[in-house]
């Protein structure tokens, strides 16, 4: 741990300290919550962070969690911890949404398997958070009545980022500590690289997504948003292991945090493709390039690395993410078309062009990317990129009416997060910096199916490298 000068996000450990000291109950942090929730949809704009709590389920959690602390018997490091879960997860008694007006009528009677094991953890939940309708877009925008905008802690006017848009807006504005998201095309490590926190998208499988709508069964990983790399590491080892009711994880070996606080990165080996690495703003790539400099002067080395048939890849997992989806929500666009946002619609229509063959040659494209891959990762440890090319754009008011629909920044975004989800392979956002108009710039590491503890390892080093943190605009202090 490094205390640093100046503004720092509160983490899981300064709520440890707080409870462990007796300075605050899990009770008393419950209702400063409550009160900023209340507080923060009535600002201008409001924040739409989170889009539904409820303050007595809140109070049962907290007041289980200050009775655990009182008689010495924690449950976790999770143990009274804020959290919140993207409305893609079935959450009791919340409404499963999904973004959408028209999902979820009925309160739900089951938890999602992510949900259950943060109860079983002591954490509270404090709701459900804000998303992209249905997942289908990476600026968080969503004009309907049960949703709105999510803005950005660090610039209110400008996008969150998304899907897990919400999730990342909790995070960054401290509302909690930790945020559940699900990334199926950078949907978890887009908002966090916008608000300026840490990403990690799991290997695939490797967290269950029992529970979340399931939109695209190929692409879509589950992942903590946190304000630290640790703490990413506290939630990914409560989270990950094989769960009987999601298969895709079933055979994955033990999650382990081996060796994360090595005091060097001395062995490893960083590959960067520059010609894939430089394709961002200038002002992104000048303190992506200083990041990978950084590490370098840990003792990593740095290889150059070929990450071939790339543009083929974008467009195989656009086929495979948009078919899968398309496939899913046949009957919802069959008959709940003329609820949907329009940016939704023009997804789901354009996925409706895509042909069985077309299904076909992108997977086969996905077995060739996944080879590339395994000759590439007997050379390196991982793969170095900046996390999105570009900061977070700017809302304007049509947007805040009709939406917003603009299919090139999409691809852009997605520009250093396909390959992840396309392939399977874990991904870790670290924030290093900031542009001159304030806003957060990330830098991703990739590492092998399954080898998230070098991704945390790396992250630890990264996050030294960010010379200030600075304050969110929107900010609440719930342990003041």
């Amino acid at each position: 741990d490094s205390t640093k000068n100046g503004f720092s996000f509160k983490g899981i450990k300064d709520y440890l300290e707080c409870y462990r000291s007796g300075k605050l109950t899990p009770s008393q942090v419950a209702k400063n919550i409550i009160a900023t929730l209340e507080d923060c949809d009535k600002s201008t704009p409001p924040l739409r962070a989170i889009v539904q709590w409820d303050r007595e389920q809140i109070m049962l959690m907290a007041e289980a969690s200050t009775t655990r602390y009182r008689n010495k018997c924690t449950l976790s490091y999770l143990d009274g911890i804020p959290v919140c879960l993207k409305e893609e997860f079935k959450v009791v008694p919340y409404h499963h949404r999904v973004g959408t007006v028209y999902l979820g009528t009925e309160p739900e009677t089951e938890d999602a398997t992510v949900a259950k094991k943060l109860r079983e953890a002591g954490a509270i939940i404090i709701g459900v958070s804000n998303m992209h309708e249905l997942g289908t877009g990476t600026t968080g925008c969503n004009p309907n009545r049960y949703h709105k905008i999510p803005r950005n802690p660090y610039k209110p006017n400008h996008f969150t980022g998304g899907s897990s848009s919400g999730s990342a807006a909790a995070v960054a504005a401290g509302l909690c500590p930790v945020a559940i998201g699900t990334d199926g095309g950078g949907s978890v490590r887009i908002p966090s690289s916008f608000c300026g926190v840490v990403g990690l998208k799991g290997t695939f499988g490797r967290i269950s997504g029992h529970g979340s709508l399931p939109l695209s069964y190929s692409t879509v990983s589950v992942g903590p948003i946190c304000t630290s790399v640790a703490d990413a590491a506290i939630v990914y080892s409560i989270l990950a292991e094989p769960d009987p009711l999601y298969p895709y994880g079933l055979k994955q070996p033990k999650a382990t945090l081996s060796n994360m606080c090595a005091p060097d990165l001395k062995g490893l080996k960083l590959g960067v493709d520059w010609t894939f690495f430089k394709a961002c703003d200038a002002e992104v790539l000048s303190i992506c390039e200083k990041a990978v400099e950084h590490l370098q002067s840990l003792g990593a080395s740095v290889v150059e690395v070929t990450l071939p048939e790339m543009e083929e890849a974008r467009v195989a997992h656009v086929i495979c993410i948009l078919s899968e989806m398309r496939d899913f929500l046949k009957p919802d666009f069959n008959k709940h078309f003329q609820e949907m946002n329009l940016d939704t619609r023009a997804n789901l229509a354009l996925a409706s062009q895509f042909t069985a063959l077309d299904y076909i040659t992108a997977n086969r494209q996905r077995t060739r990317s996944i080879r590339f891959l395994r000759e590439i990762f007997s050379t390196v440890n991982c793969i170095l990129t900046p996390a999105v090319p570009c900061t977070a754009p700017r809302i304007y008011e049509s947007d805040l009416l009709t939406g917003s629909s603009d299919m090139s920044f999409t691809v852009r975004s997605m520009r250093f997060m396909q390959l992840a989800n396309f392939t399977g392979i874990p991904g870790l956002v670290v924030p290093i910096g900031y542009s001159t108009a304030g806003l957060p710039i990330n830098f991703q590491v990739m590492a092998k199916w399954w080898d998230e503890a070098v991704l945390l390892k790396i992250g630890l080093k990264l996050e030294q490298f960010r010379y200030q943190t600075k304050k969110p605009s929107l900010y609440y202090d719930i342990l003041a």
